[in-house]
């Protein structure tokens, strides 16, 4: 689907796409989820490959909007974003805005309609069309839709603006099978499509090669993986691939669905050194009743038993979640089994949801919608039981010696703690001080440190020593070093970039060269 419409005149109606983008700037807002993040350095690869530069802070040329429609309140987030930039475009012609993810598949020309200063609206399935329509708007003087019904090319195979050296996503699958009730997204991202085992890990051993000891296996149900291909030990078969890999040192993957995890990835789990024991499965409900309804195709006990299962193999993984609370018919009784399963599983962290009716989905239509208040009240139940569920768990951390990986951003009172920040093997957020006379760490380098305190949501080591304190500088620490002095940035131990990220882009099938 390809439409045309007037839009405002930009004064470059006859550039070409080379000098159309030279010294024109761009930015990318992101909203929603790991794919999201994903899709996201794949448009800033593209829009760099076609020319462009980040903004680095300034006003944007160019500003992509990447759309979530899962949530109720991610229309008034565009909206109210493009809202804000209207009188921003209107004081300087020469600017676009694109709005591209799934609340672009899913609102078509309602965008143009609602916000007519939009430049170019793309789909979920033509993420590599985006300069070219920026091009095409620019010379035509006429806003431009593209949005196609399947996917045209796998994303991987786009040039990608990665936003860390040390670590990088890798989308194995795009697209979900599954009818769950609640969800858009079958709708918005198609049926899932599965990228060949050789092609993953070639993207896999080129961010490896590029400095990387960190990757992410992503998709919609990643443990399905394999289901277009008929493998169904496909995504066991992948990890262990991993492990084989020279210099990867850390391996995760999200996000499973509990229906199709089998004990072929939990051996797969526990028998490859590199792959990290922690584990995101979605619950979304405890109550059998209302995961029918959700067409979740499994059960609380068989929820349960899966922990069980990956906590005898990995009795020290970290296991997260997500739960929607509200969901339409859910009674007290629902809600108290939910709470029950939660303080079963002893979650490390759960992301929390109030159920928020999503137009184009089953559930929007059915009877009994649930009171506002209702559900906040129960929402509030609920997180308090998890925030003290996940302070005791993290209270067993204390004593432990964990090996965290440095990352750029750090806690927000850094300033006055002087702390550094970083994820220990199963995921947990560590905060970390470096002793007196010990050697600093880069983002990627890795420290192995005692925590000293705990807290809901993060732990803190504090050296007593130096001898409490051990550094193991990285490849991915050196390929920070690179990056920096490759964007004029005098490499400082364990300081981040401006903005606390720096960005590399990786292309597939080749890799760009860059001067060492």
């Amino acid at each position: 689907m390809s439409l045309t419409y007037p839009s405002p005149a930009t004064g470059t109606e006859n550039a070409t796409t080379d000098d159309a983008a030279v010294h024109r700037t761009y930015q990318v807002r992101t909203f929603g989820c790991q794919m999201n993040v994903h899709d996201s350095e794949r448009m800033a690869g593209m829009l760099e490959a076609a020319g462009y530069v980040p903004a680095d802070g300034a006003q944007a040329d160019v500003v992509v909007f990447n759309t979530c429609a899962v949530r109720e309140n991610a229309d008034n987030k565009l909206y109210g974003n493009l809202g804000q930039l209207a009188p921003i475009k209107a004081a300087n012609p020469g600017m676009q805005i694109a709005v591209g993810g799934c609340l672009a598949q899913k609102d078509r020309e309602t965008i143009l309609k609602k916000a007519p200063w939009v430049d170019a609206v793309f789909g979920t399935h033509n993420v590599g069309a985006l300069p070219a329509l920026l091009d095409r708007a620019r010379h035509n003087n006429e806003a431009q839709l593209e949005i196609l019904e399947s996917l045209a090319v796998f994303p991987s195979t786009l040039p990608t603006k990665r936003d860390s050296v040390y670590s990088g996503w890798v989308s194995i699958s795009v697209g979900c099978n599954n009818t769950c009730t609640f969800c858009i997204v079958p709708a918005l991202r198609g049926k899932e499509k599965d990228r060949r085992p050789g092609e993953i890990l070639a993207e896999v051993q080129a961010l490896v090669d590029d400095g990387a000891i960190e990757v992410t296996l992503l998709g919609q149900n990643v443990n399905s993986y394999g289901v277009e291909f008929g493998d169904r030990q496909a995504f066991s078969k992948l990890l262990r691939a991993c492990g084989e890999i020279p210099g990867l040192e850390r391996v995760r993957f999200t996000s499973p669905h509990p229906a199709a995890f089998t004990d072929d990835v939990i051996d797969a789990m526990a028998e490859t050194p590199n792959v990290m024991p922690q584990l995101h499965m979605p619950l979304q409900s405890g109550s059998d009743k209302v995961l029918r309804d959700m067409k979740r195709s499994y059960r609380s006990a068989k929820f349960l038993g899966i922990l069980d299962k990956v906590r005898a193999k990995m009795p020290h993984a970290a296991i997260s979640t997500d739960i929607i609370v509200g969901f339409p018919g859910e009674t007290e009784e629902d809600f108290r089994a939910t709470l029950d399963v939660v303080e079963k599983s002893r979650f490390a962290t759960a992301f929390t949801f109030q159920y928020s009716k999503r137009p184009g989905t089953p559930a929007a239509d059915l009877p009994d919608q649930l009171p506002k208040a209702v559900v906040q009240e129960r929402f509030e139940r609920l997180t308090a039981l998890q925030d003290r569920i996940a302070a005791e768990e993290n209270a067993k951390q204390l004593g432990r010696r964990v090996e965290v990986m440095v990352t750029a951003q750090s806690g927000r009172k850094s300033e006055e703690t002087h702390r550094l920040s970083g994820r220990s093997q199963d995921q947990r957020l560590v905060h970390f001080t470096v002793p007196e006379g010990a050697p600093a760490p880069r983002p990627g380098d890795l420290v192995t440190v005692t925590v000293t305190e705990a807290a809901a949501f993060h732990l803190i080591a504090d050296p007593a020593t130096a001898a409490d304190y051990s550094l193991r500088r990285s490849r991915a620490g050196d390929a920070w070093d690179r990056a920096q002095a490759d964007s004029c940035g005098v490499p400082t131990p364990g300081a981040a970039a401006p903005g606390g990220r720096t960005g590399v882009s990786l292309g597939m099938p080749s890799l760009p060269v860059r001067g060492r």
